[in-house]
């Protein structure tokens, strides 16, 4: 499993870095144990909201070479839904097989066009944003159509991870990284279609 996560300027990193944290600890597993990752993004370095940055693995490298891309929100969503050239880099995804999103990544994902006749959702004070580019905005914390994965806001993305670690890994490997990280909380509001 060969996972790209897409940053830009304007993310949250709390959307990134919940994901993040969950998710890298696949390599523990016997069934993702070979699975890697680039923070990938269209500069060497970005900026969240509040000015912190970050130092990229791969600038703008082709996304299908990924098994997993996944995109964060931020406020730096509202323009790049917009940005023709960031768009176009984030439909070289197309053939991976899984596109994840928190938060307004959604948006990013829907400007691509990947949520054509798709189910899904964001952040709940946004889904009007949403609306346009897909079938329905399902108003739940997770939502799988297919192997599209989109979740609701900031906080989501450590659910969010607990359920991409399940999916890949197993249910008990999701126990184990609830265990190690603390985390006392059950996964909620999952809505899955399969075969979307």
């Amino acid at each position: 499993m060969k996972i790209a996560f897409v940053l830009f300027n304007g993310v949250t990193f709390l959307d990134f870095v919940g994901f993040y944290d969950v998710v890298n600890r696949l390599r523990q597993f016997e069934r993702t144990k070979g699975t890697t990752w680039e923070l990938c993004a269209m500069s060497e370095e970005v900026r969240d909201e509040l000015g912190m940055r970050v130092k990229v693995d791969a600038v703008k490298p082709d996304l299908s070479g990924y098994d997993l891309v996944f995109i964060p929100g931020g406020m730096g969503t509202r323009k790049l839904k917009d940005d023709l050239d960031f768009i176009n880099w984030i439909r070289t995804a197309e053939p991976a097989e899984y596109k994840v999103s928190v938060c307004t990544g959604s948006l990013i994902w829907g400007a691509a066009g990947f949520l054509e006749e798709k189910q899904a959702t964001t952040h709940p004070n946004v889904y009007e944003l949403l609306e346009p580019y897909c079938r329905e905005v399902i108003k739940a914390r997770i939502v799988r159509d297919g192997k599209m994965i989109t979740a609701g806001g900031v906080a989501t993305s450590i659910d969010l991870g607990l359920y991409v670690v399940g999916l890949l890994a197993g249910p008990e490997a999701a126990a184990v990284v609830k265990k190690q990280i603390d985390y006392p909380y059950s996964v909620v509001g999952i809505v899955v279609r399969e075969g979307g």
